[in-house]
């Protein structure tokens, strides 16, 4: 009869403790990281699929810029040659390297549209427009799917440093995960100059 009380009792307690462990959080919140990666994956190739026709209707008015279309292809090319998974994600020199290549991609883009400027023909082609619109939306789509993946790692990584939780994370491998970073800071706390 003491031995079935004790065993009762170690039985609640073993539950009790592991309702309150918050290993569920951890993988709701692990879950909620992951889809919030898919997302930021999802906007990213969006971009990468409107770069070829950028490129194509930059290049019937911009044939001298030769160089600039070249970079922005590599970049693509290279930007495409990395595949990330959720699981790569919580890997910090795989995310800096795809950051990396995404950074590139941004550049050569930026001196894409910087070349437009010269091209006032192209300018006004109504293709350009819409694709150069649909563009900056899809900047904003992946500035807002970064933002939301920022969220919800600071979230799981607040749970998984947090007492007791950080117990129940050790016992069951959970680490912390790495978050984005600015390709360059230094760079980026810099305004930049305009001169007319």
């Amino acid at each position: 009869m003491y031995k079935r009380i004790l065993a009762f009792i170690a039985a609640l307690a073993l539950t009790l403790g592991l309702s309150g462990c918050g290993y569920n959080t951890m993988q709701s919140e692990d879950e909620a990281a992951n889809a919030a990666w898919s997302e930021v994956l999802n906007q990213y190739q969006r971009r990468a699929d409107l770069i070829p026709n950028l490129v194509n209707t930059v290049k019937g008015y911009a044939k001298h810029e030769e160089q600039v279309l070249t970079e922005v292809t590599n970049a693509r090319s290279k930007v495409g040659s990395i595949n990330m998974t959720a699981a790569d994600a919580t890997d910090e020199a795989k995310l800096k390297q795809f950051s990396q290549a995404q950074g590139e991609l941004s550049s050569a883009l930026s001196r894409l549209l910087v070349v437009s400027e010269n091209y006032p023909q192209l300018k006004a082609d109504q293709n350009f427009r819409d694709l150069q619109a649909q563009l900056e939306g899809t900047e904003n789509r992946i500035s807002l799917a970064r933002n939301r993946y920022i969220e919800a790692i600071r979230t799981y990584n607040t749970t998984v440093r947090s007492f007791p939780n950080n117990i129940t994370a050790k016992i069951f491998g959970l680490k912390v995960r790495p978050n984005f970073s600015v390709e360059n800071e230094a760079a980026v706390k810099q305004a930049p100059k305009v001169e007319f």
